[in-house]
């Protein structure tokens, strides 16, 4: 083979192993059973926090924790442990994205985003239906 075909041809398979790459980690959102399944990985879950369910900011260790539950729109439930403080309007947001993964039966989560609530809601919205602690 000549030297450009050869060069031609290792340009192509690096541009075929970036493709696949970029592919296999552009995350959809998963289920929390998803995660359970697969401790190893991080994974995008998009859900609501669960009425009813505490909503728990506490210092441990010298780091400030945020101790929820979301429910992840497959029928999954899960405890979420957040290393960091609670996000501002965490119980007026519409739904909760989060990045992380399972470490003993709770959903470790390194980030945290939040969808913004619909523009034509009310501006005082009820969080009576969340229990503080």
């Amino acid at each position: 083979m000549k030297r450009n075909q050869i060069v031609g041809l290792v340009f192509i398979a690096v541009a075929l192993g970036a493709i696949v790459s970029t592919v296999y980690q552009s995350d959809t959102y998963a289920s929390f059973a998803d995660a359970r399944d697969n401790p190893e990985r991080e994974f995008h879950i998009i859900g609501e926090l669960v009425p009813g369910q505490p909503i728990e900011e506490e210092v441990v260790d010298n780091t400030l924790t945020l101790r929820f539950h979301l429910s992840d729109g497959h029928g999954g439930t899960a405890e979420v442990l957040y290393f960091g403080g609670k996000p501002v309007d965490f119980e007026r947001s519409d739904q909760v994205v989060l990045i992380g993964s399972y470490e003993d039966e709770v959903f470790l989560a390194s980030s945290i985003l939040l969808k913004c609530p619909s523009k034509y809601k009310p501006p005082e919205a009820d969080t009576s239906e969340y229990l503080y602690e």
